[in-house]
């Protein structure tokens, strides 16, 4: 075995994957700590050393999977996501970039790409995206149509939240997340007895259709990816049946031609 070969198997290997995982959970347990100024004046020293080692082991790894992969390694957006992650963790936390501090935390993102099941999760909701867009234009198009329906029929009411049309979009998308919907429609029916004819349909087709159509969405994707090393099994077991029929097809011509 090659130099790159060897440190490919170390890197991709079981072991290494952990110790970057237990690497990931110390490092994020170690910055919520230093939320804390208790903590920070006790352990401030620790905190920052657990910190720095935490950083060192992700840029040695990711070197080492750089060397061993190399042209390939961006050709995996996973390895794209953790070189970013890491590369921010590097620039410099003083001056104008000091918000940077801030974005340590985004290291323990890193969990995701090294959990398979949390890829697999992450994987689905990308490809959930495109349906995901056209549910969320169908439901701008059903707040600004409720939102004018609404605003007609309660503007006179004197009620604030839907004196005018921004107002009356932002009640009813608070409608839609369920808070406080009851409390606005009482407030209504004080002087429109009726106003709960309008609350109780716009629930049933905003909220539980709606809403319920984005999770429809997601439950697709991520069993569409359940599905998939299924059917690329079926799929090979298939095309071997099919190069099994061709050998036995051709095993046999040579009999009929003798026979001939």
């Amino acid at each position: 075995m090659t130099v790159r070969e060897r440190v490919a198997e170390v890197v991709d290997g079981k072991r290494c994957q952990r110790l970057i995982i237990a690497v990931i959970v110390v490092n994020a347990v170690a910055l919520g700590c230093e939320t804390s100024p208790t903590l920070v004046a006790g352990f401030g020293g620790l905190l920052a050393a657990v910190d720095h080692i935490a950083l060192a082991v992700f840029v040695v790894e990711l070197a080492a999977r750089l060397f061993a992969h190399r042209a390939r390694f961006f050709r995996d957006p996973w390895n794209l996501f953790d070189f970013v992650v890491v590369g921010v963790s590097l620039l410099p936390a003083a001056g104008p970039l000091s918000v940077v501090r801030s974005l340590r935390i985004l290291r323990a993102l890193r969990l995701v790409s090294m959990v398979p099941s949390m890829r697999r999760v992450v994987s689905a909701l990308v490809r959930s995206v495109p349906g995901l867009l056209s549910l969320t234009g169908l439901l701008l198009l059903l707040l600004y149509v409720g939102a004018v329906i609404a605003h007609n029929l309660f503007a006179r009411a004197g009620d604030e939240r839907f004196a005018d049309l921004g107002a009356t979009i932002l009640t009813l998308f608070q409608i839609t997340t369920g808070d406080g919907w009851s409390d606005v429609m009482r407030d209504l029916m004080v002087q429109q007895p009726l106003a709960w004819i309008f609350f109780v349909c716009y629930l049933l087709v905003g909220t539980f259709t709606m809403l319920n159509l984005f999770i429809a969405v997601v439950c697709s994707a991520m069993e569409s990816d359940s599905d998939a090393p299924d059917q690329r099994v079926l799929k090979e077991v298939q095309a071997l049946r099919e190069e099994l029929r061709l050998l036995s097809a051709g095993a046999r011509i040579p009999e009929h031609v003798s026979r001939n």
